[in-house]
């Protein structure tokens, strides 16, 4: 089974478990990503049975109109009811890393709108601890030199991500070698070093469950209290 094949399993397993909370004023945030898409599209035949959804990017608010789905902003839509994206790393805590379709700072802002987070993978995208992964980190161009001496300073290597500006305007740092031992910690660490605008690190919204995908089928994983 191919990694497109277990991504497709992870949507249809997602979009049946959220099939009973749909109906009239439920609005639901979207992520961005290739998994994300494949949630999309096997959302698009319950478009009238849900308001509408709060798109994490350009690129994923273009993918729900195209389907006839009512693209909402977080002023419009008020608390959303689930939260769906995918995940470039898991851990057993269901902590992610996230931000390798450089839409970080949004999927962020709009997960924690959210009452429930639903986060789909395929099973090589979790680890008993978060790093392999490059971190992501969207940050104000003028703080590019202070804040690779602050990453180089913690043993870590930054390397701006070539050709890449988010939807806000910013570039991306991708960092190895950071310490996510404590993923949570660190989350909140980098979040208030001056020109930072977001980091990868789901954390402190991580998700509530985890659907991953696998030739076997697809497991679900709730994450601990």
């Amino acid at each position: 089974m191919t990694q497109d094949e277990q991504k497709r399993l992870a949507a249809e397993a997602a979009l049946e478990a959220l099939r009973p909370a749909l109906g009239a004023g439920v609005v639901l945030g979207i992520g961005t990503g290739s998994t994300t898409n494949c949630f999309i599209d096997a959302l698009a035949p319950l478009k009238d049975q849900f308001d509408g959804a709060v798109a994490s990017s350009v690129a994923s608010a273009t993918r729900l109109e195209g389907h006839g789905i009512r693209v909402l902003s977080l002023q419009e839509s008020g608390p959303l009811t689930l939260y769906i994206d995918g995940a470039d790393e898991a851990d057993p805590n269901l902590a992610l890393i996230k931000g390798g379709g450089a839409a970080l700072t949004q999927e962020k802002i709009v997960a924690s709108a959210a009452e429930t987070f639903y986060c789909l993978v395929d099973e090589s995208k979790c680890v008993d601890t978060l790093g392999a992964f490059p971190l992501p980190i969207e940050y104000i161009e003028l703080a590019e030199a202070p804040l690779r001496r602050a990453l180089s300073a913690l043993g870590a290597e930054a390397t701006r991500r070539p050709g890449v500006i988010t939807d806000n305007g910013h570039p991306i740092l991708d960092v190895r070698g950071l310490d996510l031992s404590d993923p949570a910690a660190q989350e909140q660490a980098l979040n208030q070093w001056p020109g930072v605008v977001c980091n990868g690190l789901f954390a402190l919204r991580r998700a509530d469950q985890l659907f991953v995908a696998s030739p076997r089928g697809v497991t679900v994983k709730t994450a601990p209290r």
